[in-house]
C-alpha cells in the first residue's frame, strides 16, 4: 500500500481505515511516486488526499486521476490536528521559520496571522520536515506535523493544535488497478466520474441535466483546466449512487452524449 509522506501519522491512519491494519504501508516522496508504484506493480493500492475542508482539494490527485486509469475502491475521512515542532531546547521565542507541507502550512493561516515574524517554507511532507529539523537543526527552523511525527524523531512540540478549525477533516481515496472490487460495507454508494464539454452556451447546464432529470444527488464538482485546450476544463463529479443503478446507468449514458469526454473513476461507499 503506497502513501505520500515519510512515517506520515495521517496517511498512515488512511492506510489503516481504508485497508486494514494488516496493510504494510509504503512512503513515497511525491503524489507522482505513488501513482507510479501503483501502475509499475510495486504495491497492491494506494492511499491518496483528495481534499480538506480547510484548504480544499488536492488539485495534483485530480490531475493524476485523470492521468491513470485506476479505480477508486474506498473512501474515508481523517481528523488533522497539527503541532509546531522543534528540537529540544528550543524556545517559541527563537524560532523564525516553519517547514511543512504546503496544504499543511495553509490550513494553519490563523496562527501564521498571530505570529507574523514566522515565515513560512515549503516541503514536501509534515513528518519529512520534522526529521530534517532534528537531523539538520537549521537555525531558528521548526515544522508543523502531527504528535507521532515529533514522538518518532525524538522532537518537542512548542505549540499543540494550531489548525484554523477543530474540524479539518480530509478525506482519502483508496485506488486500486482497474477492475478492482469496491471495498467496505454499509454506507450510502457514491460514483465518482469526469467529462468535459464542448465550449458552447448552455453545455455544462446540459450535462449536469442529466443527472438532475433523474434526481440524483449531486455531492461535490470541481474544475480543473483541460491540458492543451486553453480556457476548456476537464469537470469532476460525485454522486450519492452506484453506477450500476438503473437511473445512474441511464444518466451516464446521457451524459455520454452530451459530453466530448466521460470517464467513471469509480464506485464505493461513502466515508462515514
Amino acid at each position: 500500500m503506497a502513501f505520500q509522506g515519510e512515517l506520515g501519522a495521517f496517511s498512515q491512519q488512511a492506510v489503516a481505515q481504508l485497508a486494514g491494519p494488516r496493510a504494510k504501508p509504503v512512503a513515497k516522496q511525491r503524489f507522482e511516486d505513488v501513482f507510479g508504484a501503483l501502475a509499475a506493480g510495486e504495491v497492491d493500492a494506494a492511499a491518496l488526499p483528495i481534499e480538506n475542508t480547510l484548504a480544499g482539494s488536492v488539485h495534483e490527485n485530480y490531475d493524476l486521476l485523470l492521468k491513470y486509469d485506476f479505480e477508486i475502491t474506498a473512501e474515508t475521512n481523517v481528523r488533522i490536528v497539527h503541532h509546531l515542532i522543534a528540537p529540544p531546547g528550543a524556545s517559541f521565542s527563537s524560532i523564525r521559520r516553519v517547514f511543512s507541507h504546503p496544504v499543511a502550512l495553509n490550513q494553519c493561516r490563523d496562527f501564521f496571522a498571530r505570529h507574523r515574524r514566522l515565515e513560512r517554507v515549503p516541503f514536501y511532507d509534515t513528518a519529512g520536515s520534522v526529521k530534517m529539523v532534528m537531523e539538520e537543526k537549521p537555525a531558528g527552523a521548526a515544522a508543523i506535523a502531527s504528535e507521532l511525527a515529533a514522538k518518532l524523531y525524538g522532537a518537542k512540540i512548542l505549540k499543540r493544535e494550531i489548525e484554523d478549525d477543530r474540524r479539518n477533516f480530509t478525506r482519502f481515496f483508496l485506488l486500486e488497478k482497474s477492475g478492482a472490487a469496491p471495498r467496505g460495507r454499509g454506507g450510502e454508494w457514491k460514483t465518482s466520474l469526469v467529462f468535459s464539454t464542448r465550449n458552447t452556451p448552455g453545455s455544462l447546464f446540459r450535462a449536469l441535466g442529466a443527472l438532475a432529470l433523474r434526481d440524483l444527488n449531486l455531492a461535490k464538482i470541481e474544475s480543473r483546466p483541460r491540458r492543451g485546450k486553453p480556457w476548456e476544463y476537464m469537470f469532476y463529479l460525485d454522486v450519492r449512487a452506484h453506477r450500476d443503478e438503473p437511473r445512474m446507468k441511464n444518466a451516464l449514458s446521457h451524459l455520454g452524449e452530451v459530453a466530448d469526454f466521460l470517464r467513471v473513476l469509480g464506485s464505493y461507499r461513502a466515508a462515514r
